[in-house]
């Protein structure tokens, strides 16, 4: 009897057609959604740097909602708080789908991007720590998050032809990074804990994951009670965006019949992703941008504090090293070798794209120094200094290993059969 031989067990390997044309999708929206959040940075900085700078401190202190509930509070907060709830409710069920119905549901294949998310975590915390040792430690989290609507902007436009996997990689580490930093935000950010609101937050939240597991849509009805959740949420002190991530994991992802289609969670990412890409982050990098540069002297000064250089460090550096190290680790302790065709550069492109940090790297460094503060306003900059440096480098590396997979590109377009499904996916 003549013995199989033994197979080595890959890592980063070609998904699923579906998975692969979901992905795309996402990709198209959130170049757009990049775009815009790219715009909203840009306006932010031309316009607190202009004769007008009064003008946009006004309109991001500018103060609006009902008091008795205590949400009488600025647009700035309204965006950091509020907007960034509708961002991290994608994002809860986006993670939700991807482990529940997507490829990732085979634990082999979600270990990667989870290891790999947790490295960009743990290393450029660490960087960030050691060039703040005794200073403003508070700050440690700051460059470890990746932003999603950014770096898979970058990733759409450079990488059109890059493997489907790699995609996926970064979709899921952008995610999984983010639900580690509302739980980093929820831990170590909360300075004062209202424990009834808290209590209370549960009712409304536990109807809303009872009516959607009865795959009720009607807006009317769970749109109060995800505010509900929200308000009680931000009135407990723990941050309200953290709402946004219970609210999507509630949402079931399979249809209640056990048919196959899109389940309730993916008929809601539909819906809220434009909203989430077009409006949430860019109105959200428009109000937390706009920091006063002062020349560019005040520039140098600022990107030469310790605090500037830890992030900038942690997010070029840190990111990169954290990712691929993890993923080389996953991949030498379980024996595996990547996917046919990859190489490591693949992986090291998008790590460094990974450094892309904007939306929730501001996001903490508000509540770790304060809005407004003279530490803020230097995270700002090196936030904006070193996620414009991780992207810059990200294109140029990804940019020469897309023609490297042109040619792949183009014979599986050639080569569909009348269904329309590349025959490499078929096999």
């Amino acid at each position: 009897m003549t013995q199989q031989p033994k197979r080595v067990p890959t890592i980063l390997g070609r998904g699923s057609w579906p998975e692969a044309r979901r992905i795309a999708d996402v990709l198209r929206k959130e170049t757009i959604g990049g775009a815009l959040l790219l715009a909203g940075a840009v306006i932010a900085l031309v316009w607190a740097n202009s004769p007008w700078s009064g003008g946009y401190e006004s309109l991001r202190d500018f103060a609006i909602g009902p008091e008795a509930l205590h949400l009488h509070l600025s647009l700035g907060t309204w965006a950091a708080d509020g907007l960034l709830a509708i961002f991290f409710f994608v994002a809860g069920l986006e993670l939700k789908r991807e482990f529940v119905a997507g490829d990732l549901r085979d634990p082999r294949r979600a270990a990667v991007p989870v290891a790999a998310a947790f490295g960009g975590v743990v290393v450029p915390a660490l960087i960030y720590l050691v060039f703040n040792a005794g200073g403003a430690t508070d700050g440690w989290a700051i460059p470890t998050a990746t932003d999603i609507a950014f770096a898979l902007a970058v990733l759409a436009v450079v990488g059109r032809c890059l493997p489907s996997a790699l995609r996926t990689f970064l979709l899921t580490l952008a995610v999984v990074d983010d639900l580690l930093a509302i739980v980093i935000i929820a831990i170590f950010y909360t300075d004062h804990l209202s424990v009834w609101p808290l209590l209370g937050m549960l009712a409304p939240l536990a109807l809303f994951a009872v009516l959607v597991q009865r795959r009720v849509r009607a807006w009317w009805l769970l749109l109060p009670l995800a505010f509900a959740t929200w308000a009680l949420m931000h009135a407990s002190g723990v941050h309200a965006t953290v709402a946004g991530v219970l609210l999507g994991f509630a949402v079931p992802v399979l249809r209640r019949d056990g048919a196959d289609g899109p389940g309730l969670a993916e008929h809601f990412e539909h819906r809220f992703r434009p909203l989430s890409a077009g409006v949430a982050v860019p109105v959200f990098a428009l109000m937390s941008a706009g920091v006063t540069v002062g020349g560019l002297d005040g520039l140098t000064s600022a990107l030469t504090e310790p605090v500037a250089i830890g992030v900038m460090a942690g997010l070029v550096l840190g990111k990169p090293i954290g990712i691929v190290g993890a993923t080389w680790l996953t991949a030498r302790f379980t024996r595996a070798r990547l996917d046919e065709g990859l190489a490591w550069i693949d992986v090291a492109g998008l790590a460094v794209l990974g450094g892309i940090g904007f939306t929730v790297s501001l996001l903490v460094g508000e509540l770790a120094f304060g809005a407004g503060t003279v530490s803020d306003a230097h995270v700002k900059v090196a936030v904006l200094t070193g996620s414009l440096a991780a992207a810059l480098i990200g294109t140029v590396i990804l940019r020469l290993r897309n023609g490297v997979y042109r040619r792949l590109y183009e014979a599986e377009q050639v080569d569909r059969d009348r269904d329309e499904i590349p025959d490499v996916y078929q096999s």
